[in-house]
């Protein structure tokens, strides 16, 4: 359920140019004042793009409160997550869950839309530590048991048209491509665009379930007792080894060492198609495609110039056309993992 409190002239116009003008510290007290909880005047903005994020410390013990960008998610969709963290939590698996105001997770204040959620702490994942790959393998196999057992309804499936084909049309048709470097990025692009095409084509049919969608070590703690997913807003509709790819860095070898220990505990709850690390690649190809596309799209956003204020100049297109080579002769090379 959602709870609406009415919105504000000021509420209501603060989405049309700039997604978060409107919202000042006391907002987010008044926010969470409304709702009930009473704040100590604690505030501290957390790092994120897309939403706005705030640690504040209530009566309830310290929270964070989640501000969703206007436009992105329906609110069909956004309880979806809500509902996933749940069942979850309800496993016993470390996810914040987000808390209810009379049954609702969704609350509508002043023209944003936000949802509180306990405060997990833990330090940055460490996984070169004794057995601490093989823990998260084991996290990550116990968060697909759950996902697996049915799919979204509302939320996206992972596909091309979307995290690849329109990123790239965005970079291609942006002011902030650098003429001169138009041709070099759609030649690029293309050729790579066209290696994950056919990777998915020839890979067929995969079996798809509810994933966390964006598992990379920026979206993860460690505490005590193992692993802490702490951000589900890019859960989807996908294939397994999307959770996985992205704990894997460095050499060849280094990878496949990761694999075999990061797998054995995956195992030991949910089985893995190991057809799937065929496009293993092609999914990292994707994501490089679907950034930056990702940054144009948001460029209006003055968070975006603040945290890239490289991506209008030439050496960062130079570079993204290099690695986008690098990419597909990546691709083209033998696996580095293989069944």
């Amino acid at each position: 359920m959602i709870r609406t409190w009415s919105a504000s002239p000021e509420g209501r116009s603060a989405h049309t140019e700039q997604p978060y003008a409107g919202l000042s510290p006391d907002k987010v007290l008044e926010a969470a004042t409304r709702v009930g909880l009473e704040c100590d005047g604690s505030l501290f903005a957390l790092n994120s793009y897309e939403n706005r994020v705030y640690r504040i410390g209530t009566d309830r013990g310290v929270c964070v409160l989640k501000f969703y960008r206007a436009n992105r998610w329906t609110d069909a969709q956004i309880l979806e997550e809500h509902r996933f963290a749940t069942e979850l939590a309800a496993a016993e698996l470390a996810v914040p869950e987000p808390w209810r105001f009379d049954g609702d997770s969704l609350i509508t204040f002043e023209g944003f839309r936000f949802a509180a959620f306990p405060w997990m702490g833990g330090r940055a994942p460490e996984l070169d530590a004794a057995d601490s790959r093989e823990l998260l393998g084991r996290a990550l196999g116990r968060l697909h048991a759950v996902g697996f057992r049915a799919a979204f309804e509302s939320r996206v499936a992972l596909g091309i048209e979307r995290y690849a084909m329109r990123p790239r049309e965005l970079a291609l048709n942006s002011p902030l491509l650098p003429e001169g470097l138009r041709e070099p990025f759609d030649r690029a692009s293309g050729a790579l665009l066209q290696r994950i095409e056919t990777a998915f084509e020839a890979i067929g049919e995969l079996r798809f379930g509810r994933l966390h969608g964006d598992c990379h070590l920026g979206n993860l703690l460690w505490n005590a007792h193992g692993p802490v997913f702490v951000d589900l807003d890019d859960c989807v509709n996908g294939p397994a080894v999307q959770d996985l790819w992205m704990l894997l860095s460095g050499s060849s070898q280094e990878q496949r060492a990761q694999w075999e220990t990061l797998i054995q505990g995956y195992e030991r709850f949910a089985d893995f198609d190991y057809r799937q690390l065929a496009i293993l690649e092609p999914l990292r190809g994707l994501r490089m495609l679907q950034h930056a596309g990702w940054v144009v799209q948001r460029w209006d956003d003055p968070a975006f110039p603040r945290a890239f204020p490289w991506f209008g100049e030439p050496r960062y297109w130079e570079q993204l056309v290099r690695d986008y080579l690098e990419q597909i002769a990546q691709i083209d090379s033998p696996p580095i993992l293989s069944c």
